[in-house]
């Protein structure tokens, strides 16, 4: 593989990166097993990790913990803050209070002195922009993290942070994680552009949309909702309701260019995020050594502009077939006081 600067940072890392969300209880709680796909991973030319905090509660990152000795020196290592980790009041969010401790945690249970990208998972509205920007700068300076970024930040938000720290002087998002696969396109309108004019590298998650480009789920077949993403969330697999039905159809259409690329459908899924100018590197999250080795096999795919306009004719650019699974969604739509004036001001003027 060969490796990508991400961002401005300097640092140097694959065009795939080993995500862990799926190690510990939420996928697989076999240790031992987790740490066999890490090697694995870094033994194909993998030298980038994500994980998070909140994976598991801290389980994941224990396990990375675990399969980093002694190789420590030869990996990025990625981790994430913001949602909350254990029981009670602060014990979330992105305030100073709550990054400094929970670096903390992280460094300790990942078993070392420093973090190379410390990413803040998602926005939060009840701190100050510039709060955050500084607990990070600061983390920077003890040498406690090499770098910072963003996960899932709408476009206006990104900017927003980046025009705080030139102002206040402070380090700046030198990435973004965002959603981004076949089915789900939507990033290409303002994030990705905006990524790329920033200089910010870009890691995208969830290529294979939530299960849906595994060639697992096919239009006019069973689906089998007894094993894996259909069981924690059995509404968004229901072949009845036309976003999945939606998804389904283009999906069909998705086999048919792989089929003529001779590849596999989630080794084209792999393949099409590193098509965009802007993206650094693409997660993938195996929760088998299986599934490793079939994810990484889309490393070999290159599309060319033949193929890139027969995937744009099924998915148009910019289009999702479905909102992506864990999208942040500002208190502007989700809080009703947030866009209604309250009953006794909303006579006619």
């Amino acid at each position: 593989m060969r490796n990508r600067v991400l961002g401005g940072s300097g640092i140097e890392v694959s065009p795939y990166c080993l995500g862990t969300m799926m190690f510990g209880a939420v996928g697989n709680p076999d240790h031992e097993e987790c740490v066999r796909i890490v090697h694995a991973a870094l033994d194909a030319g993998i030298n980038f990790v994500d994980t998070a905090d909140m994976y598991s509660s801290g389980e994941s990152e224990t396990i990375v913990g675990k399969a980093l000795k002694g190789r420590r020196d030869d990996v990025v290592l990625a981790t994430k803050v913001h949602f909350p980790v254990g029981e009670g009041p602060g014990r979330g969010g992105n305030s100073r209070r709550w990054i400094v401790r929970a670096v903390e945690d992280s460094l300790r249970r990942l078993g070392t002195d420093w973090i190379d990208l410390y990413q803040v998972h998602r926005p939060d509205h009840t701190t100050d922009v510039e709060e955050t920007l500084s607990a990070l700068t600061d983390l920077v300076r003890q040498g406690k993290i090499r770098a910072f970024g963003c996960s899932t930040f709408p476009a206006d938000e990104i900017v927003e942070a980046h025009h705080v720290a030139e102002r206040r002087g402070l380090h700046r998002f030198r990435t973004e994680q965002p959603p981004y696969s076949l089915l789900a396109r939507g990033v290409e309108r303002h994030v990705l552009p905006v990524a790329r004019r920033l200089g910010m590298g870009v890691l995208t998650w969830s290529p294979l949309a939530s299960g849906f480009l595994t060639g697992r789920y096919r239009k006019g077949r069973p689906l089998d909702l007894s094993s894996g993403r259909p069981t924690l969330h059995p509404g968004r697999f229901d072949p009845s309701a036309p976003r999945t039905a939606a998804k389904l159809e283009a999906v069909e259409g998705l086999v048919g260019v792989a089929e003529e690329l001779g590849c596999s459908l989630p080794e084209l899924a792999v393949a099409f995020p590193l098509a965009h100018p802007a993206v650094t590197s693409v997660i993938i999250g195996p929760r088998t050594m299986e599934q490793l080795r079939d994810t990484l096999k889309g490393a070999s795919v290159a599309l060319d502009d033949a193929a890139l306009d027969r995937i744009d004719a099924i998915v148009p650019p910019g289009t999702d077939v479905y909102p992506p699974d864990g999208v942040w969604a500002p208190p502007s739509l989700t809080t009703p006081s947030e866009r209604r004036r309250p009953a006794t001001a909303r006579g006619a003027v």
